[in-house]
């Protein structure tokens, strides 16, 4: 009988230390772009990650693309098991990873990319002004000053600011975005903010007009502009050849890469 009770209770530890063990998100199994294969990968809907993901497991039916409208979502469904990684912009990336000490950041680039903004086929002239603007804005270094107020150690010791006699007389600049993207775009004191927003205010000051931003989901913002709800797309937005067949795109004004996130241990 003693036997009996001491087996009894050596099973019950057994299985409440099963189910302790067991409580947590699985360890994580993706260690390069190589272990993808296979397994259940996070994209936010629309972006650059979400097509060259879809891209390369398209017909692979081991290989789940689970998309979702915030990347803080797929973060989220990452974190609690359901997907085994994500992949997204590197610096939203660095932003997730700052605030889930769980997660990771693979040393293994995913792709590399550059960022323009969106404008309609037909807006010739606005896409010639704007071009005109960042060249100026990038031999100025304004530019370089923008992304150092958000990025590395000189964050938050930089930010832009519209000079005091700045002109607004030739109209109004309406900018789509999706603010969910830290720290290209995101709110702070209900205020939309980040590297875009006061990019395109530099060059809403070269052009004398008003900037006026417009939060959607990211995977509206090419319809807004095509349809001239917006005149111009500024979200952390590749230039690729599925985008050129609907709109168009100014020079570049960054360089940026995805990267892929997976669980810390």
């Amino acid at each position: 009988m003693k036997n009996w009770k001491k087996l009894t209770a050596l099973l019950v530890t057994g299985a409440l230390m099963a189910g302790i063990m067991g409580c947590g998100a699985p360890a994580n199994t993706v260690n390069s772009p190589e272990d993808m294969t296979g397994k259940k990968i996070g994209v936010q809907l629309g972006t650059t990650g979400d097509t060259l993901v879809t891209d390369q497991f398209e017909g692979d039916s081991g290989t789940t693309v689970e998309r979702y409208k915030k990347g803080a979502d797929a973060v989220q469904s990452l974190k609690q098991g359901k997907i085994d990684c994500v992949v997204i912009d590197s610096e939203p990336a660095s932003a997730f990873v700052d605030q889930n000490k769980d997660l990771k950041i693979l040393d293994t680039e995913y792709t590399d990319e550059e960022y323009a903004i969106a404008i309609a086929k037909d807006n010739t002239e606005l896409k010639d002004k704007i071009n005109g603007a960042l060249a100026e804005l990038k031999s100025d270094g304004t530019l370089d000053q923008i992304m150092a107020n958000y990025v590395g150690d000189t964050k938050g010791t930089c930010p832009y600011e519209s000079p005091d006699d700045v002109d607004t007389s030739n109209g109004k600049l309406v900018m789509a975005t999706n603010a969910a993207f830290k720290p290209y775009e995101y709110y702070e004191d209900n205020r939309i903010v980040g590297i875009d927003p006061e990019m395109a205010q530099a060059v809403a000051d070269k052009l004398g007009m008003e900037l006026e931003i417009v939060d959607m989901d990211f995977d509206a913002i090419i319809n807004a502009v095509q349809s001239g709800k917006a005149d111009i797309g500024v979200a952390g937005m590749t230039v690729n050849e599925e985008r050129l067949q609907s709109i168009d795109f100014t020079d570049t004004y960054a360089k940026a890469k995805q990267v892929i996130i997976v669980r810390a241990k």
